[in-house]
């Protein structure tokens, strides 16, 4: 990064993007390690877009930084307003040079647009993480037998929502119905959940503090912006789920996570329910505070928590390297780890 100002800022920012650059390698995606890199060389204060990410007035790692700066230039890729740019992005191979060529062109062309989509965090939902809520799903059935209530926290457009609904290949195992509007792909390593549980969803709700809804373009173009251009098994699999997401009967309601926790907890569930509260990749972001209101509201719902009426917690959380997909059990707040996966869920390794 180049001309930088702030000494300390322009080291910080170019730690930040050669970090992430490593991970998109790991997580399978040169192309957007790549455009990592670049920025992090070359970036410089001649424009709006490279000034607001200098100035950052936060953590950039915390805020994601340069995910929101990849995917600004990949939704400006998309819509194809800059048919350069268009052209050097996949599926057309690409190499640092031209890339570069046009990267720095359409900063230069499109600096007020790309500026404006730093300031909101990425929205993801990484559809391949509903093999970890089967799984989790699958063993609350098995263990419960009642017909299960979700809540889900962090939900986005709501594409992990419907999760029972699509097919699984895990591993060499399937689970769900040939003719799913989408179908789950994961390496599935360890024991399997148990397939033949009964499973059944009797209701569900979802919250988010910026929802979207799948049924509205700029929504779904807003999601598919932050999905790595050169995955492109990730990006059919999240439009299936869009199409399958806009036509069900239920969307994300707009909330804060511990004040809509807390009133679902306050409902008298229905006896015969298992009530499960789900999240998955979500947890960092929150404040203390809500994370705090929300085990207080779990502990305090867990307590009132009977065997015909019991309350989980099921969650797919940063832990190091990889996830903790874990599960609480009330009455008694048993707490176990199910497994461990991939945070795009590409694999799962299942205790």
């Amino acid at each position: 990064m180049a001309h930088g100002g702030d000494g300390t800022n322009q080291e910080r920012l170019r730690a930040h993007f050669i970090g992430q650059a490593r991970g998109c390698r790991q997580l399978g995606s040169p192309f957007t390690a790549l455009v990592c890199e670049l920025l992090a060389e070359r970036l410089d204060r001649t424009s709006a877009f490279g000034r607001r990410m200098f100035d950052w007035p936060g953590e950039p790692r915390a805020d994601a930084l340069s995910l929101r700066a990849a995917g600004a230039l990949n939704a400006l890729a998309r819509s194809g307003r800059d048919l350069a740019l268009r052209a050097a992005y996949p599926p057309n191979e690409t190499q640092a040079e031209p890339l570069w060529q046009a990267l720095s062109a359409a900063i230069a062309g499109h600096d007020a647009f790309l500026t404006s989509y730093l300031d909101s965090p990425p929205q993801t939902n990484e559809v391949k993480r509903c093999a970890v809520l089967l799984g989790g799903a699958l063993v609350i059935a098995r263990e419960s037998g009642l017909p299960l209530d979700l809540i889900e926290i962090g939900s986005s457009a709501g594409l992990n929502l419907g999760f029972e609904r699509y097919r699984y290949e895990l591993g060499s195992a399937e689970w769900g119905s040939a003719d799913a509007p989408v179908t789950i792909r994961s390496q599935w390593r360890g024991t399997l959940p148990p397939l033949d549980a009964p499973l059944a969803v009797a209701a569900r709700r979802a919250c988010d503090l910026n929802p979207l809804d799948p049924s509205r373009r700029e929504d779904r173009e807003r999601v598919l912006s932050y999905i790595w251009p050169d995955q492109a098994d990730r990006l059919s699999t999240t439009e299936a789920a869009f199409d399958a997401a806009a036509a069900a009967p239920w969307r994300v309601e707009r909330e804060d996570a511990a004040t809509w926790v807390e009133a679902r907890l306050s409902e008298t569930s229905p006896t015969s329910r298992a009530r499960v509260l789900m999240h998955t990749i979500m947890w960092q972001y929150l404040p203390e505070p809500t994370k705090q209101r929300i085990t207080a509201a779990m502990m305090q719902a867990g307590a009132a928590a009977m065997a015909e009426r019991p309350l989980y917690w099921l969650r797919m959380e940063a832990d190091g390297d990889s996830a903790a997909v874990t599960l609480g059990k009330w009455p008694g707040g048993a707490e176990r780890e199910l497994g461990r996966a991939d945070y795009h869920g590409r694999w799962v390794e299942w205790h």
